[in-house]
């Protein structure tokens, strides 16, 4: 056994048999404790009711923190190769450094769907597809006999989640014309609590560490029943996924962030529960796909492909723990999707937006110091910049691509928390200590230093 729904489809499967008083069982010992009327155990019929459940008796043991299964690691292995060949392809096409996808002034609703569909293949499938990816394999691995129809279901649920959250808190947001600001640090956990889901996930799906992958995230077994959760997995994985697609309105992806500041601006329920409504659709051909290629496979490519998924999961939940700890105000060294910006000869000012070897050097102006950055979708430039102490700095940018993941702009140490408009956006704040200050996206993928000299 290998979760609390386990226990649950054993005991009532042991709890038929004729004069059975009592069943406890527990997944996490490997034991069924059965309570007979007249003292009798029929152990005949147990056994019975333990197959037919479709299970076996026998000594588990315990479980090792690496497999040793060579079929496991050579699919690990194969899946790595190929991981690797389809990220420098895209390096070298440029895939990535359009990552963001331009889309400069406030969107109509037509626009506001094609944003939602464009995030549903770039961003939020980074932050969000993971999550999905990681679920739905997950699901249909534990599930392998079950239809087509039923291993899809769980992507209906966790999207029809998004859908009526994003709606309704669409609306409210709408309707109060402000939004609760969540602090950028609070931001920065949520991203990295995603992550951790992701690398569990993943660690489960490819099976490298039978000891780890044996862990399970479920509610207490008596919590699970008062809630309704009676018969098996299915059911409770449904609730879950409803639940997890509500919450995912509050995860930090750029363009969905974007979209809730563009329904603030209406001030309206009706006009914000539209925006955020056509957003969550939009996103739906590329997450349901995801889900749809999880319920299609079965057996030896099944397992080839939950593994290949199980590695990417395991990517994505990296990325997100490191964007996170980005978002935090911690620097984690992590292989950037942005390019990089130009350069210029060192200590020459760079009006163009050009970078030296130490970053752009502020100029002295008014008794301000003035720095010029562009943003568009594919990130900063330049995204490095180097000032003085104790002088105002006037930070100078301009917005080439709202309404994209770059466009929201955190600097944790300076409480600054800014979501730019399209044309020029100023910044104002004084270095008050030598050393380097982080800025990143609200997502935490896009990020720049400012360093600050005596």
């Amino acid at each position: 056994m290998h979760c609390r729904s386990c226990e649950m489809l054993l005991e009532k499967n042991i709890s038929r048999i004729e004069d059975v008083k009592n069943v406890e069982v527990s997944y996490k010992k490997g034991v069924a404790e059965v309570e007979f009327v007249h003292g009798a155990a029929n152990d005949t019929a147990i056994a019975k009711a333990v197959q037919e459940a479709g299970y076996s008796l026998g000594q588990g043991g315990k479980l090792p923190w690496l497999s040793g299964d060579s079929d496991t690691w050579f699919d690990i292995m194969l899946g790595v190769s190929v991981l690797m060949v389809l990220f420098m392809a895209g390096k070298l096409l440029g895939v990535f450094n359009g990552i963001g996808t331009a889309f400069g002034a406030a969107p109509t609703y037509p626009i506001v769907f094609v944003i939602g569909l464009t995030a549903g293949i770039s961003t939020c499938m980074a932050m969000v597809g993971g999550l999905v990816a990681g679920f739905s394999a997950s699901y249909a691995e534990t599930h392998q006999y079950a239809t087509r129809w039923e291993r899809f279901k769980p992507n209906l649920f966790f999207n029809a989640g998004r859908l009526i959250s994003y709606t309704v808190l669409g609306g409210v947001i709408g309707a109060l014309g402000s939004a609760v600001k969540l602090s950028t640090g609070f931001t920065g956990l949520l991203v990295a609590a995603a992550g951790m889901v992701m690398l569990y996930l993943g660690l489960k799906l490819t099976g490298i560490s039978p000891k780890l992958s044996n862990l399970s995230l479920a509610l207490p077994k008596k919590l699970g029943r008062a809630l309704g959760m009676k018969d098996q997995n299915k059911e409770y994985s449904h609730k879950e996924a409803l639940i997890g697609g509500a919450l995912t309105f509050f995860l930090p992806c750029g363009f969905t962030q974007a979209m809730q500041i563009y329904a603030v601006t209406t001030g309206s329920f009706v006009s914000g529960a539209t925006i955020m409504f056509l957003f969550a659709l939009g996103t739906l051909p590329g997450l349901l796909g995801v889900g749809a290629l999880t319920s299609i496979l079965k057996g030896a490519p099944a397992r080839i492909f939950f593994r290949f998924v199980g590695l990417v999961v395991l990517m994505l939940g990296f990325f997100n723990i490191a964007n996170g700890y980005n978002l935090s105000g911690i620097n984690i060294r992590f292989p950037s999707l942005a390019s990089a910006g130009s350069s210029c000869p060192v200590g020459a000012p760079c009006p163009s937006g050009q970078s030296s070897s130490k970053g752009q050097i502020a100029q002295i102006e008014d008794g301000e110091q003035v720095v010029n950055m562009t943003q568009t979708a594919s990130g900063y430039n330049p995204n490095s910049f180097t000032v003085k102490k104790g002088i105002p700095v006037k930070w100078v940018i301009d917005s080439q691509d709202a309404y994209t993941c770059s466009a929201s702009i955190r600097m944790p140490a300076y409480n600054i928390a800014q979501f730019l408009q399209a044309g020029q956006n100023v910044i104002t704040f004084t270095p008050t200590q030598t050393g380097n200050i982080r800025f990143t996206c609200g997502m935490g993928m896009f990020s720049g230093t400012f360093t600050v000299v005596e």
